[in-house]
């Protein structure tokens, strides 16, 4: 098994839409092979999304509800991590049994997790009792526990072995995951929203979604390099693909901020649909950043190069999570509060027609079962 890398939307409408597309003399789309596992809160399952055949394989049953999904793109075998918070468990789900494999307990309430950058540990952010647990990929047991102040609701890694904390007032833990202690905590009075290092891991962006600013903090040093005053409240972080880029969105306005980590400055405001809330960025050429707005149950496209809106699509109800096939075939929307995944084939962004009247159909629509909660791709063959 190798890895590669609003108003509800009808079934019958989904198929004349890709009826549509195949009749337009466009080249005949094909799957993905893989899956799209989805976490359903109130299902306590992770349902399997068959990429190539587009339909729901497998209703996974955990016996507790997920709310975060991590992919582990092992070459030998690709599994993928269901965190079920309130249980304070981790689920490992093999993707060849479609079944789950092993669990690890953490001991606590479960916020968030993230894969280490060798691949070889799962880190796992506990809410209460406050602390980051290393869950070995070999044992899958808990090893180290590095205690944290309470308050505690976020987590990044960079790429140089540091684990960022947010979430609480008068300080950021950076902790070092190698000797498995809090390395020094950044002053920073204001709560951490969200944050994200910087892809050479120097920089820390912070942002504050109270005082509507974004802040960048030298890592090595704890010190601030820049403050940054927003037009909205920041509650989603995207990232470009190599790291130039950061947008913003949040409370406020409906527009999508666009900021330079390595030059430290804000770029430009976009407008990006009705209350933009989660984003992501495509592979393609041209690239679309897209960027769901459940208030409007739809997605926007907008042109990388440009900035410029090329289409809006009409999505389930609630879109709350946007993955991508590593192909850069096709955009998944996780819907909410219709419990479904909307497939979006984004050749069809370049139509001439899609571009003339700023609107785009749906390729499929998948049920994934009750409030669904969080997505990962995986790709195999054989």
């Amino acid at each position: 098994m190798r890895v590669v890398n609003g108003s509800s939307i009808s079934r019958r409408g989904v198929l004349l839409s890709a009826g549509a597309l195949l009749g337009c003399g466009r080249r005949k789309a094909t799957g993905f092979p893989g899956y799209c596992f989805v976490a359903s809160r109130a299902g306590r399952s992770v349902a399997a999304v068959d990429l190539n055949r587009f339909r729901l394989r497998k209703q996974i049953a955990l016996g507790a509800a997920p709310a975060a999904i991590v992919a582990y793109h092992d070459p030998e075998r690709p599994r993928v991590f269901a965190l079920a918070p309130d249980a304070g468990m981790v689920y490992e789900i093999d993707v060849a049994t479609l079944a789950v494999s092993r669990k690890a307990q953490l001991g606590g309430q479960g916020a968030t997790m993230r894969l280490s950058p060798g691949n070889d540990v799962l880190w796992a952010l506990c809410r209460d009792p406050a602390a980051l647990v290393e869950v070995p990929l070999k044992s899958f047991r808990p090893a180290r526990r590095i205690p944290l102040p309470a308050g505690v609701e976020s987590l990044d890694l960079s790429e140089d072995g540091r684990a960022a904390i947010g979430g609480r007032k008068g300080g950021i833990p950076i902790v070092s995951l190698a000797r498995g202690a809090i390395e020094r905590t950044i002053a920073d009075k204001a709560e951490a929203t969200l944050l994200q290092f910087r892809k050479d891991g120097q920089l820390l962006v912070v942002g504050n979604a109270p005082e509507r600013r974004l802040t960048m903090f030298e890592v090595a040093t704890g010190k601030t390099v820049v403050r940054l005053p927003l037009a909205i409240g920041p509650r989603h972080f995207c990232v470009s693909p190599d790291g130039g880029q950061l947008f913003v969105s949040g409370d406020g306005m409906d527009a999508v901020v666009i900021a330079f980590p390595y030059r430290t400055e804000i770029d430009q405001t976009v407008l990006a649909g009705r209350a933009p809330g989660a984003m992501a960025v495509t592979g393609t050429s041209p690239a679309y950043l897209l960027a769901a707005n459940p208030d409007t149950n739809s997605v926007t496209a907008l042109d990388m190069d440009t900035h410029r809106l090329v289409a809006a699509i009409q999505v389930g109800r609630g879109p709350r999570e946007i993955a991508l096939t590593p192909d850069n075939q096709y955009a998944l929307t996780i819907n909410e509060t219709s419990g479904d995944m909307a497939v979006i084939r984004l050749s069809t962004l370049l139509e001439p027609w899609v571009r003339r009247y700023k609107s785009a159909p749906l390729f499929n629509m998948i049920p994934v079962g009750d409030r669904p909660a969080g997505s990962a791709v995986v790709g195999f063959e054989g």
